[in-house]
């Protein structure tokens, strides 16, 4: 049964991932697609097939560029993620070693006042 579909909070999320970045994404092309008109807008001397062809190029610099800054953004989420975790597991080194010298030093305590009693 691993070929059915997972099931439960995991299932929805990747899937609503995917939906928000296309989403996102669509906003983007939008965006891009407006600020080429009206980056040839003024430009009223020329023809119609120039003024899309112009539009066309500025449409696709501006994806290109908005395609490294997410590259950029994900490498760099990445490393946090790893800087951040191995972070993690070292507080959890030290919280475990402190943990153990207590329990420790109470057992010795311990240990000794029963000793004297």
């Amino acid at each position: 049964m691993s070929g059915l579909p997972k099931q439960g909070a995991d299932a929805g999320g990747d899937l609503g991932n995917e939906v928000e970045g296309y989403l996102l994404w669509q906003a983007r092309i939008a965006e891009a697609e407006r600020r080429a008109r009206e980056f040839t807008g003024p430009l009223d001397w020329m023809t119609t097939a120039q003024r899309e062809q112009i539009e066309q190029h500025y449409v696709a610099d501006s994806l290109q560029r908005a395609k490294a800054d997410l590259e950029r953004i994900a490498a760099r989420c990445v490393s946090l993620r790893a800087e951040y975790e191995q972070r993690y597991q070292e507080l959890r080194r030290r919280c475990l070693g402190v943990t153990l010298a207590v329990c420790a030093g109470v057992t010795t305590a311990m240990a000794a006042l029963l000793r004297l009693l």
